[in-house]
Protein backbone atom coordinates (compact mmCIF):
# COMPACT_ATOMS: atom_id res chain seq x y z
CA UNK A 1 0.00 0.00 0.00
CA UNK A 2 3.11 2.25 1.00
CA UNK A 3 4.63 1.39 -2.65
CA UNK A 4 1.33 2.70 -4.36
CA UNK A 5 0.79 6.26 -2.15
CA UNK A 6 4.37 6.85 -2.85
CA UNK A 7 4.30 6.36 -6.43
CA UNK A 8 1.18 8.44 -6.43
CA UNK A 9 2.33 11.08 -4.38
CA UNK A 10 5.32 11.86 -6.34
CA UNK A 11 3.35 11.57 -10.06
CA UNK A 12 1.23 14.28 -8.46
CA UNK A 13 3.75 16.42 -7.31
CA UNK A 14 5.66 16.29 -10.60
CA UNK A 15 2.43 17.05 -12.08
CA UNK A 16 1.28 19.74 -10.03
CA UNK A 17 5.64 21.66 -10.65
CA UNK A 18 4.29 21.45 -14.41
CA UNK A 19 1.59 23.21 -14.19
CA UNK A 20 3.01 26.16 -12.10
CA UNK A 21 6.09 26.10 -14.24
CA UNK A 22 3.63 27.00 -16.93
CA UNK A 23 3.43 31.31 -16.03
CA UNK A 24 1.37 31.89 -19.14
CA UNK A 25 -1.37 29.89 -17.72
CA UNK A 26 -0.85 31.63 -13.96
CA UNK A 27 -1.46 35.02 -15.89
CA UNK A 28 -4.40 33.76 -17.72
CA UNK A 29 -5.51 32.36 -14.01
CA UNK A 30 -4.93 35.92 -12.27
CA UNK A 31 -5.40 38.71 -15.47
CA UNK A 32 -7.83 36.47 -17.88
CA UNK A 33 -11.02 35.66 -15.60
CA UNK A 34 -11.98 39.16 -13.50
CA UNK A 35 -10.73 40.76 -17.18
CA UNK A 36 -13.35 38.82 -19.34
CA UNK A 37 -16.29 38.49 -16.62
CA UNK A 38 -15.90 41.86 -15.57
CA UNK A 39 -16.07 42.78 -19.38
CA UNK A 40 -18.75 40.61 -20.04
CA UNK A 41 -20.86 42.39 -17.19
CA UNK A 42 -19.74 46.13 -17.56
CA UNK A 43 -20.27 46.37 -21.99
CA UNK A 44 -23.70 44.59 -22.24
CA UNK A 45 -27.04 46.10 -21.38
CA UNK A 46 -28.86 44.88 -18.48
CA UNK A 47 -32.13 44.52 -20.60
CA UNK A 48 -34.07 41.60 -19.33
CA UNK A 49 -34.37 39.10 -21.91
CA UNK A 50 -37.20 36.41 -21.76
CA UNK A 51 -35.95 32.66 -21.52
CA UNK A 52 -37.28 29.75 -20.04
CA UNK A 53 -35.07 27.90 -18.17
CA UNK A 54 -35.13 23.77 -19.39
CA UNK A 55 -33.41 22.68 -15.62
CA UNK A 56 -36.36 23.96 -13.59
CA UNK A 57 -38.94 24.82 -16.29
CA UNK A 58 -39.61 28.42 -15.29
CA UNK A 59 -39.48 31.39 -17.23
CA UNK A 60 -37.12 33.74 -16.22
CA UNK A 61 -36.01 37.21 -16.92
CA UNK A 62 -32.33 37.68 -16.25
CA UNK A 63 -30.32 40.88 -17.26
CA UNK A 64 -28.26 40.43 -19.93
CA UNK A 65 -25.45 41.61 -18.39
CA UNK A 66 -25.49 39.11 -15.60
CA UNK A 67 -26.47 36.53 -17.99
CA UNK A 68 -23.52 36.97 -19.69
CA UNK A 69 -21.49 37.23 -17.64
CA UNK A 70 -22.05 33.98 -16.03
CA UNK A 71 -21.38 32.56 -19.77
CA UNK A 72 -17.68 34.66 -19.61
CA UNK A 73 -17.13 33.04 -16.15
CA UNK A 74 -17.51 29.19 -18.05
CA UNK A 75 -15.80 30.44 -21.41
CA UNK A 76 -12.66 31.76 -19.25
CA UNK A 77 -12.81 28.22 -16.91
CA UNK A 78 -13.44 25.60 -19.87
CA UNK A 79 -10.34 27.77 -21.80
CA UNK A 80 -8.07 27.71 -18.91
CA UNK A 81 -8.09 24.48 -17.60
CA UNK A 82 -8.51 23.20 -21.35
CA UNK A 83 -4.91 25.40 -22.26
CA UNK A 84 -2.95 23.91 -18.54
CA UNK A 85 -4.05 20.18 -19.22
CA UNK A 86 -3.48 20.41 -22.96
CA UNK A 87 -0.39 22.28 -21.79
CA UNK A 88 1.03 19.69 -19.68
CA UNK A 89 0.02 16.63 -21.87
CA UNK A 90 1.85 17.87 -24.97
CA UNK A 91 5.13 18.82 -23.61
CA UNK A 92 4.85 16.07 -20.92
CA UNK A 93 4.20 13.22 -23.50
CA UNK A 94 7.76 11.92 -23.93
CA UNK A 95 8.35 12.04 -20.42
CA UNK A 96 5.25 9.97 -19.68
CA UNK A 97 5.89 7.54 -22.37
CA UNK A 98 9.65 6.85 -20.87
CA UNK A 99 8.26 6.82 -17.46
CA UNK A 100 5.72 4.14 -18.72
CA UNK A 101 8.35 2.13 -20.65
CA UNK A 102 10.86 2.05 -17.96
CA UNK A 103 8.09 0.76 -15.01
CA UNK A 104 6.46 3.13 -13.73
CA UNK A 105 2.29 2.25 -13.40
CA UNK A 106 0.56 4.15 -15.84
CA UNK A 107 -2.29 3.70 -13.19
CA UNK A 108 -0.50 6.21 -10.86
CA UNK A 109 0.64 8.49 -13.78
CA UNK A 110 -3.36 8.78 -14.68
CA UNK A 111 -4.36 9.10 -11.59
CA UNK A 112 -2.07 11.70 -10.28
CA UNK A 113 -3.68 13.83 -13.94
CA UNK A 114 -6.93 13.60 -12.62
CA UNK A 115 -6.51 14.69 -8.92
CA UNK A 116 -4.36 17.88 -10.47
CA UNK A 117 -7.05 18.73 -12.98
CA UNK A 118 -9.36 18.72 -10.06
CA UNK A 119 -7.00 20.86 -8.11
CA UNK A 120 -6.71 22.82 -10.67
CA UNK A 121 -10.99 22.93 -11.78
CA UNK A 122 -11.37 23.81 -7.98
CA UNK A 123 -9.44 26.98 -8.12
CA UNK A 124 -10.20 28.64 -11.23
CA UNK A 125 -14.05 27.59 -10.56
CA UNK A 126 -13.92 29.41 -6.92
CA UNK A 127 -11.69 32.29 -8.17
CA UNK A 128 -14.39 32.55 -11.05
CA UNK A 129 -16.85 32.68 -8.78
CA UNK A 130 -15.68 35.18 -6.70
CA UNK A 131 -15.11 37.65 -8.82
CA UNK A 132 -18.78 37.03 -10.00
CA UNK A 133 -19.71 38.21 -6.47
CA UNK A 134 -17.83 41.38 -6.48
CA UNK A 135 -20.40 42.62 -9.16
CA UNK A 136 -23.52 41.01 -8.48
CA UNK A 137 -24.80 38.33 -5.80
CA UNK A 138 -26.47 34.94 -7.75
CA UNK A 139 -29.08 33.13 -5.93
CA UNK A 140 -27.05 30.31 -5.07
CA UNK A 141 -22.99 30.32 -4.90
CA UNK A 142 -22.05 27.39 -4.20
CA UNK A 143 -24.27 25.79 -7.34
CA UNK A 144 -22.73 27.86 -9.29
CA UNK A 145 -19.03 27.02 -8.13
CA UNK A 146 -19.92 23.38 -8.64
CA UNK A 147 -21.29 24.27 -12.36
CA UNK A 148 -18.05 25.81 -12.96
CA UNK A 149 -15.70 23.42 -11.45
CA UNK A 150 -17.77 20.35 -13.30
CA UNK A 151 -17.28 22.13 -16.91
CA UNK A 152 -13.34 22.64 -15.80
CA UNK A 153 -12.93 18.94 -15.13
CA UNK A 154 -14.67 18.48 -19.23
CA UNK A 155 -12.58 20.64 -20.54
CA UNK A 156 -9.63 19.87 -19.07
CA UNK A 157 -9.79 16.36 -19.72
CA UNK A 158 -10.75 17.28 -23.67
CA UNK A 159 -7.06 19.31 -23.51
CA UNK A 160 -5.68 15.73 -22.14
CA UNK A 161 -7.63 14.18 -25.52
CA UNK A 162 -6.09 17.02 -27.66
CA UNK A 163 -2.74 16.58 -26.21
CA UNK A 164 -1.98 12.79 -26.46
CA UNK A 165 -3.80 13.06 -30.19
CA UNK A 166 -2.68 16.15 -31.90
CA UNK A 167 0.81 16.46 -33.08
CA UNK A 168 1.20 20.15 -32.95
CA UNK A 169 0.65 22.71 -30.66
CA UNK A 170 -1.62 25.27 -32.70
CA UNK A 171 -3.69 22.41 -33.20
CA UNK A 172 -4.79 22.08 -30.08
CA UNK A 173 -4.96 25.72 -29.31
CA UNK A 174 -7.48 26.17 -31.92
CA UNK A 175 -9.66 22.99 -31.14
CA UNK A 176 -9.44 24.35 -27.37
CA UNK A 177 -11.02 27.73 -28.72
CA UNK A 178 -13.06 26.93 -30.99
CA UNK A 179 -14.79 24.20 -29.14
CA UNK A 180 -15.56 26.57 -26.04
CA UNK A 181 -16.53 29.22 -28.13
CA UNK A 182 -19.13 27.41 -30.45
CA UNK A 183 -20.23 25.46 -27.17
CA UNK A 184 -21.37 28.41 -24.98
CA UNK A 185 -22.19 31.01 -27.49
CA UNK A 186 -24.78 28.70 -29.15
CA UNK A 187 -26.27 28.33 -25.55
CA UNK A 188 -26.74 31.92 -24.52
CA UNK A 189 -29.79 33.60 -25.75
CA UNK A 190 -28.39 36.99 -25.80
CA UNK A 191 -25.99 36.01 -28.67
CA UNK A 192 -28.27 33.06 -30.16
CA UNK A 193 -31.76 32.73 -30.99
CA UNK A 194 -31.86 28.99 -30.61
CA UNK A 195 -30.81 28.72 -27.29
CA UNK A 196 -33.55 26.56 -26.88
CA UNK A 197 -32.77 24.18 -29.52
CA UNK A 198 -32.90 20.44 -28.40
CA UNK A 199 -29.83 19.63 -29.98
CA UNK A 200 -28.52 22.32 -27.20
CA UNK A 201 -28.35 19.37 -24.72
CA UNK A 202 -25.91 17.41 -26.47
CA UNK A 203 -23.28 20.15 -26.21
CA UNK A 204 -20.42 18.97 -23.92
CA UNK A 205 -21.12 22.16 -21.57
CA UNK A 206 -24.96 21.92 -21.63
CA UNK A 207 -25.34 20.39 -17.88
CA UNK A 208 -22.69 23.23 -16.31
CA UNK A 209 -24.45 26.15 -18.07
CA UNK A 210 -27.93 25.14 -17.21
CA UNK A 211 -27.05 24.73 -13.66
CA UNK A 212 -25.00 28.22 -13.66
CA UNK A 213 -28.20 29.34 -15.22
CA UNK A 214 -29.92 28.08 -12.39
CA UNK A 215 -27.73 29.30 -9.84
CA UNK A 216 -27.47 32.95 -10.84
CA UNK A 217 -31.29 33.58 -11.33
CA UNK A 218 -33.41 30.72 -9.51
CA UNK A 219 -33.59 29.07 -5.86
CA UNK A 220 -34.62 25.26 -7.51
CA UNK A 221 -31.33 23.00 -6.86
CA UNK A 222 -30.42 20.81 -10.48
CA UNK A 223 -28.56 18.05 -9.28
CA UNK A 224 -29.68 16.32 -12.52
CA UNK A 225 -27.77 18.64 -14.79
CA UNK A 226 -24.86 18.45 -12.59
CA UNK A 227 -24.74 14.57 -13.23
CA UNK A 228 -25.06 14.92 -16.62
CA UNK A 229 -22.24 17.47 -17.11
CA UNK A 230 -20.08 14.95 -14.80
CA UNK A 231 -21.34 12.16 -17.51
CA UNK A 232 -19.53 14.41 -19.72
CA UNK A 233 -16.27 14.20 -18.18
CA UNK A 234 -16.81 10.62 -17.43
CA UNK A 235 -17.04 9.92 -21.34
CA UNK A 236 -14.40 12.80 -22.60
CA UNK A 237 -12.32 10.83 -19.35
CA UNK A 238 -12.43 7.33 -21.04
CA UNK A 239 -11.01 8.57 -24.56
CA UNK A 240 -8.24 10.42 -22.76
CA UNK A 241 -7.08 7.28 -20.97
CA UNK A 242 -6.99 5.61 -24.25
CA UNK A 243 -5.51 8.44 -25.75
CA UNK A 244 -2.64 8.28 -22.91
CA UNK A 245 -2.48 4.79 -22.96
CA UNK A 246 -1.45 4.71 -27.02
CA UNK A 247 0.66 7.37 -26.43
CA UNK A 248 2.50 5.87 -23.62
CA UNK A 249 2.73 2.63 -25.58
CA UNK A 250 5.67 0.43 -25.36
CA UNK A 251 7.12 1.59 -29.26
CA UNK A 252 10.53 -0.55 -28.85
CA UNK A 253 10.49 -3.58 -31.41
CA UNK A 254 9.94 -6.99 -29.95
CA UNK A 255 12.66 -9.65 -30.53
CA UNK A 256 10.81 -13.13 -32.39
CA UNK A 257 10.92 -16.15 -30.26
CA UNK A 258 11.04 -18.70 -32.99
CA UNK A 259 14.61 -18.80 -34.59
CA UNK A 260 14.94 -18.01 -38.00
CA UNK A 261 14.85 -21.20 -40.46
CA UNK A 262 14.32 -21.53 -44.83
CA UNK A 263 11.29 -20.30 -44.44
CA UNK A 264 11.12 -17.78 -42.18
CA UNK A 265 11.28 -13.35 -43.10
CA UNK A 266 14.10 -13.25 -41.67
CA UNK A 267 17.65 -13.76 -43.46
CA UNK A 268 19.61 -16.08 -40.82
CA UNK A 269 22.99 -14.92 -40.49
CA UNK A 270 26.61 -16.70 -40.64
CA UNK A 271 28.02 -17.92 -37.84
CA UNK A 272 31.65 -15.89 -37.29
CA UNK A 273 34.63 -17.99 -38.00
CA UNK A 274 37.01 -19.22 -34.96
CA UNK A 275 40.75 -18.17 -35.21
CA UNK A 276 43.16 -21.11 -33.89
CA UNK A 277 43.95 -20.36 -30.33
CA UNK A 278 47.01 -22.40 -28.46
CA UNK A 279 44.35 -25.59 -27.76
CA UNK A 280 44.13 -25.92 -31.55
CA UNK A 281 47.59 -25.40 -32.12
CA UNK A 282 48.98 -27.92 -29.61
CA UNK A 283 46.16 -30.73 -31.26
CA UNK A 284 47.53 -29.78 -34.74
CA UNK A 285 50.92 -30.34 -33.37
CA UNK A 286 50.56 -34.06 -31.79
CA UNK A 287 48.70 -35.02 -34.50
CA UNK A 288 52.16 -34.63 -36.80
Amino acid sequence: MRFHLTRFAVATRFTLLEHGRNRFAMILVILFVPVWTSLAYLAMPDTPARMRLRATGEALAPHGNELTAISGALNAVTLITGFMMFAATFSGSGFDRRLAMAGYPRAHLVLAKVTALALVSAAVAAYATAVICLTWTPRQPLLLAAALFCAGLTYGVLGVVFGSLLRREVEGMFAIVMTSIIDLALQNPITSSGADNPVMRYLPSYGAMQASTAAGFSTSPVPGHLALQLTWFGLAALVALLGFRHSTRNCLPTASAAPPGPGSSTAALPAPRQTAGPSAKASGTEAH
